[in-house]
């Protein structure tokens, strides 16, 4: 990805605690991009949100185990997108839990890659 390409930025929102087998959803998500050879891929936990069921869940100091929304957003060439939904749609007919996945155009602007640190330095 070049600065003033094309690509495209896929979301998929779904919750820190949704499985996929034995492994954490968002988890699998981003680690599947990087075999895959995507350019990065981010997850964020959200402090408030509902989806579908309508059930709002948000932060707080005295809940135990928290259920709260993770968003993860993968940009890269819009092929490369393409063909990485391809490859995990099936992957969501097996889930009990609700997510939603969105793709959309977009434009990279700057993509600067930082170097790699070797014995603490840069």
């Amino acid at each position: 990805m070049e600065a003033n390409s094309e690509a495209k930025i896929l979301r998929i929102f779904t919750s820190n605690t949704d499985k996929f087998k034995n492994s954490l959803l968002y988890e699998t998500i981003i680690f599947a991009a990087k075999r895959y050879g995507l350019a990065g891929a981010t997850a964020t936990k959200g402090i408030m949100g509902f989806g579908s069921n309508s059930v709002i869940r948000s932060v707080k100091f005295w809940e135990l185990t928290e259920k709260l929304p993770i968003v993860v957003e993968i940009i890269d060439d819009s092929k490369k997108i393409d063909d990485f939904i391809e490859k995990i749609l099936p992957w969501f007919d097996y889930l009990s839990c609700g997510c939603l996945i969105t793709v959309e155009n977009t434009t990279i602007i700057l993509r600067k890659q930082g170097s790699k640190k070797k014995n603490g330095k840069v």
